[in-house]
């Protein structure tokens, strides 16, 4: 079945970056000039992404207002004679179908994904997180959508880290397929590096069948009272194939701060307008520091 719905976490209070966050959601800090959320959005319509649910929560209507259209803007900058700014503009409220439904209450990543369930339907789907960004020649969900096509079951997007990370995310038990493709056997919550099954971790993309809906309703809330999508994921592995796929591309962690300031210095040295000037000016802060 093809892979037309996607869904899109972005219930957080981003208690990371306050105060900034305190009246901004995160998702909508920018990368330059462009909000991460964008980003992600972009990745999934250019993957072939027809419909997108995002799971927002209180104090999120930004995101809304930034994905509609904006007529009173873009009657001003027509009067200026903006044409470019207006394309822009257009482009970003055509990008796909967005829905949205609240997440009433924090109740973890498993919860925000069964609050998606009648949006889905009886269909696999997939999940992007908004604190991950991948930069990639073919977009990230487009391999992954690629591999679901050839195995037809749940696809989790993965690549090594370091020993010191391998707290951070989930890391899977898994054993080869072929390159770059593995057979979940299962998975572990941000473990001790001591006690991982391997250092191969979930960066926050995944291609779910629609069996995952019943096994969250009757997953128990875990660590902090949440409903971890982990647990029903390794509960899915045991029922059929899920496997692992190491996706192509470079993943900034943009919900640390390191994270984000990185994207913000590669994404605007990449860019045509501003790079070679934000080069130059680097240079020169370094050539301060050193």
């Amino acid at each position: 079945m093809k892979i037309t719905k996607a869904v899109i976490p972005a219930a957080g209070l981003g208690t990371r970056f306050l105060p900034a966050t305190k009246a901004v959601p995160k998702e909508m800090l920018p990368i330059v000039d462009t909000p991460t959320l964008q980003y992600i959005i972009e990745e999934a319509a250019q993957s072939g992404i027809e419909d997108i649910l995002i799971i927002s929560g209180r104090g999120k209507r930004a995101i809304e207002d930034h994905f509609d259209k904006s007529y009173e803007l873009e009657t001003e900058l027509a009067r200026a004679g903006k044409t470019d700014w207006i394309q822009s503009l257009e482009s970003i409220s055509s990008l796909a179908n967005i829905h949205y439904v609240r997440q009433k209450q924090a109740l973890g990543l498993g919860h925000a994904i069964l609050c998606a369930k009648s949006f889905v339907g009886n269909e696999p789907f997939a999940v992007l997180l908004g604190d991950d960004i991948v930069r990639a020649q073919k977009p990230c969900l487009r391999q992954m959508i690629d591999v679901y096509e050839k195995y037809e079951a749940s696809i989790l997007g993965v690549q090594e880290v370091s020993r010191e990370d391998i707290s951070k995310y989930g890391i899977i038990d898994a054993m080869p397929v072929e390159t770059g493709v593995n057979r979940v056997r299962g998975m572990v919550e941000k473990p001790k590096p001591e006690e991982a099954p391997s250092n191969i971790a979930v960066l926050g993309r995944y291609i779910i069948t629609p069996e995952i809906f019943t096994l969250l309703e009757n997953t128990r809330p875990g660590a902090g009272g949440e409903i971890q999508l982990t647990d029903a994921l390794c509960a899915l592995a045991q029922k059929e194939p899920v496997y692992a796929y190491t996706f192509e591309g470079k993943r900034y962690d943009v919900g640390s701060k390191i994270g984000f300031l990185q994207a913000t210095v590669e994404y605007a040295l990449s860019r045509s307008d501003i790079g070679a000037q934000f080069a130059a000016y680097l240079k020169t802060v370094i050539g301060d520091k050193a």
